[in-house]
C-alpha cells in the first residue's frame, strides 16, 4: 500500500510541475492591465478559458500532493 501511495504521489507533484510550468507569467497579465487589453473575451471569460482551466486544476492537484504528503508522512 505504501508503494501504490508513493507512486501516485510522485505522478501528482510531476503533474502539478507541468500545470505550473504551462501557466502565463503574471507579469503578462499586468501589461495587459496597463495598455487596457484585458476588455477583450478572454479577459472578461478568465475562468472558462484555457488559463482559467490551470489555475483551477492547479488548486486540486496542490490540495491532493498535501494529503498524499500527509499519508505518506504517517507511514513512516
Amino acid at each position: 500500500m505504501r508503494e501504490l501511495v508513493t507512486v501516485v504521489f510522485i505522478l501528482i507533484g510531476l503533474a502539478l510541475s507541468v500545470v505550473i510550468l504551462m501557466q502565463e507569467g503574471k507579469s503578462a497579465g499586468l501589461s495587459g492591465t496597463i495598455s487596457g487589453t484585458t476588455e477583450t473575451y478572454w479577459g472578461k471569460n478568465k475562468g472558462r478559458s484555457m488559463e482559467g482551466k490551470l489555475v483551477k486544476i492547479t488548486g486540486v492537484l496542490t490540495f491532493l500532493f498535501f494529503v498524499f504528503a500527509g499519508v505518506l508522512s504517517l507511514y513512516h
